[in-house]
């Protein structure tokens, strides 16, 4: 400890940059627009450039955006491993933070960072042994797993810079600094959508790669962005210190981390698995089926850009104020941003009805995967509000501390409510019942998820 402690206490300098960015008092409402709005701005040039992406692969052909929909589930994985220890990096700096114990958050920030990386690095390792198995129990036949091949064996490896970038993000989120996190999600998007055209179709001396050039052009993104991400925690907020931490506190801060970033991660996986599911049942229909599906999937963020930036931003307002006792402002901040993402979504919704035959030929000139993608807009993104609530409703939980309920909520959505029904909807009408099936798991699960969060407010107000 000592030999850390003169590295690790904070300045006056940084004290009072920490609270500049104190979530525990003013007003709840121009603490999330200050938060969320960059979040919004980021996310939204990431998708873009994800869909981008999408675009300059559908032009090789069906096949490959067939083999691109197919590796959705997986890299969704990866991804909601590091969402879910992100929430715990999260919850566990932003409570230190609210009681102002700041070299503490500085300790559990270091600790974080290396646990995580070597987790990512244990998944990452299984996944690349097994991709074979997996992609062909998901219904990939042959030709297809070789085209997937040839863009995971670049995605993988590169995926733990991906970790990193979205733990390290969660925990400038956590610190209140959502400006710096937006930057890093936007430029490492410029970055893969300016490099995807040139590496995939080769431009002079460059050759084109097909779908290995889309991998590449994330792989450069992720070095960019993982570096930016480095800068702003060890020398902007002082969140990693230089020195390596005691074996006393990596044990008692990788504790509290996977305390909750464990269920969180086990919850966030639930998503990837569902959908890997909900992949071989639109396998069952044909592969123009499943490329309409996988352009859905990816359309899905688009359309609730705000419910995940809220999602980000949310939480560390309720960890901060968690930290400090402050329930009422909890409270406050769940109900508004329901509210607010109820009305905001069914906006969408029209906006997308009325331009659903432009977006499906974007993607495809095939009739069948446009009139597809067609009905997947007409249809589910109905239930976006709902799913609002669902993901702001766990994400509230995870920030309280209650990360297995977050879990239980997240495995009875997926496994009771949301495959079950879709299945049973494709079953007995076709594809228009596969989606509308979906769309009854998501009101019936927003309807348990509100429940279970004002619950867990009375219980600690009662406590």
């Amino acid at each position: 400890m000592s030999t850390q402690s003169s590295n690790a206490s904070p300045s006056n300098n940084e004290q009072t940059q920490n609270k500049k960015l104190s979530l525990i008092d003013g007003s709840i409402k121009e603490a999330l627009i200050r938060m969320t709005l960059p979040m919004i701005i980021g996310m939204f040039m990431m998708f873009t450039f994800n869909l981008v992406d999408t675009f300059f692969v559908s032009m090789l052909g069906t096949a490959e955006l067939t083999a691109i929909s197919f590796t959705f589930p997986i890299t969704f994985t990866i991804m909601s491993f590091a969402i879910g220890f992100g929430i715990g990096a999260s919850a566990v700096v932003a409570k230190y933070l609210g009681r102002e114990d700041f070299e503490r958050a500085k300790e559990s920030s270091t600790v974080i960072n290396y646990v995580v990386l070597l987790l990512a690095g244990v998944l990452i390792a299984i996944c690349w042994f097994f991709m074979d198995t997996l992609f062909g129990a998901m219904g990939a036949n042959e030709s297809l797993i070789a085209l997937i091949r040839d863009y995971m064996s670049i995605w993988f490896p590169g995926s733990v810079l991906l970790v990193g970038i979205m733990t390290g993000n969660s925990i400038l989120r956590a610190h209140g600094d959502a400006k710096a996190a937006s930057i890093i999600m936007a430029g490492s998007g410029l970055v893969n959508a300016l490099l995807d055209p040139l590496l995939i179709f080769g431009y002079g001396p460059i050759p084109a790669m097909g779908i290995k050039g889309a991998a590449i052009a994330t792989l450069v993104a992720w070095i960019i962005g993982y570096s930016y991400v480095l800068y702003h925690l060890a020398f902007r907020h002082h969140l990693i210190s230089t020195a390596l931490p005691s074996r006393s506190i990596m044990l008692s801060s990788s504790r509290e981390m996977l305390r909750i970033g464990l269920p969180a991660a086990g919850a966030n996986m639930m998503t990837p698995l569902a959908m890997g599911t909900m992949t071989a049942i639109a396998a069952g229909f044909g592969t123009s089926v499943v490329a309409a599906f996988g352009v859905g999937a990816r359309l899905e963020p688009m359309a609730t850009l705000i419910i995940l930036a809220m999602s980000s931003t949310l939480p560390p307002l309720i960890s901060q104020n968690y930290g400090a006792g402050r329930l009422d402002r909890i409270q406050e901040a769940y109900t508004m941003s329901l509210r607010f993402i109820m009305v905001w979504q069914l906006a969408i919704y029209a906006l997308l009805a009325v331009t659903a035959s432009w977006i499906a030929g974007l993607f495809s000139s095939d009739p069948e995967v446009v009139g597809t993608i067609q009905l997947f807009i007409w249809i589910l993104p109905i239930s976006y509000g709902m799913q609002g609530v669902i993901i702001l409703s766990n994400s509230s939980l995870n920030a309280m501390h209650r990360p297995m309920a977050a879990l239980y909520l997240s495995i009875a959505r997926f496994f009771v409510f949301y495959v079950p029904c879709a299945y049973a909807g494709s079953r007995l009408f076709g594809v228009e019942g596969f989606f509308w099936g979906a769309v009854c798991a998501n009101l019936m699960m927003a309807i348990i998820s509100w429940g279970t969060v004002k619950r867990a407010i009375a219980e600690e107000r009662a406590a």
